[in-house]
């Protein structure tokens, strides 16, 4: 199995169909070995239901509330060489999978690739804020890994982990409830290989909790 999709969900049964028929057509255009993972955590809607309705989608479920305990779940399920790391509001573009498999085939030592959410559902205003916020993001992360040489820069609900770097930190810390996980992986990560975050490498989402924010 070259690429595991790992998607924790809770409550999240108006939003997984979408990401699972993105996920599902992407994998039929790339032709790509990859399974879809998703972790029901602790829902009390029809996301469990939901999920189990599409084919090659396997459901594990992880009834305390948590998305690093979430995301584990669906490390310790999981069988690809590649974590790739979803939300369930988001939407796989085409040649997402492609540029995954690329970049680690280029670099033996990558051992996570990141970029930014686009937010598909909130105003043209509200995409140029995110995108200068990724912008100057971009800049902390060049000096952060290339400069300070402290740490890097990952972004929750759009990242891939190499398995056996994930296996050498000693996977996710369940400690972190929501918030902060992807900052604590990049933190780990970056002692062991390297953590790439790159602003073409773009994925879809809902910016529904954003503009609840």
């Amino acid at each position: 199995m070259r690429v595991s999709i790992v998607i924790p969900a809770y409550n999240e049964a108006d939003f997984i169909g979408p990401c699972l028929q993105a996920a599902l057509a992407e994998i039929q255009r790339s032709k790509i070995e990859a399974e879809i993972i998703v972790v029901n955590n602790a829902s009390t809607d029809r996301t469990r239901e939901v999920a189990l309705s599409y084919p090659l989608v396997t459901v594990v479920d992880e009834n305390e509330k948590g998305l690093s305990r979430a995301r584990q779940r669906g490390f310790v399920s999981s069988h690809g060489e590649l974590v790739a790391n979803i939300d369930a509001d988001t939407r796989m573009p085409a040649g997402w999978l492609t540029q995954v498999v690329e970049a680690f085939d280029k670099d033996s030592k990558l051992v996570v690739l990141s970029g930014p959410l686009v937010y598909f559902d909130t105003s043209p205003f509200t995409r140029l804020l995110v995108a200068l916020y990724y912008c100057f993001g971009f800049f902390v992360y060049f000096v952060n890994r290339f400069i300070l040489r402290i740490g890097s820069l990952v972004q929750g609900g759009n990242f891939v982990i190499r398995r056996s770097a994930l296996e050498q930190i000693g996977g996710f810390n369940p400690k972190f409830s929501f918030y902060g996980e992807d900052a604590d992986v990049a933190r780990r990560l970056h002692k062991v290989g390297r953590v790439r975050f790159t602003l073409g490498f773009r994925m879809p989402s809902s910016g529904r909790r954003l503009m609840t924010e």
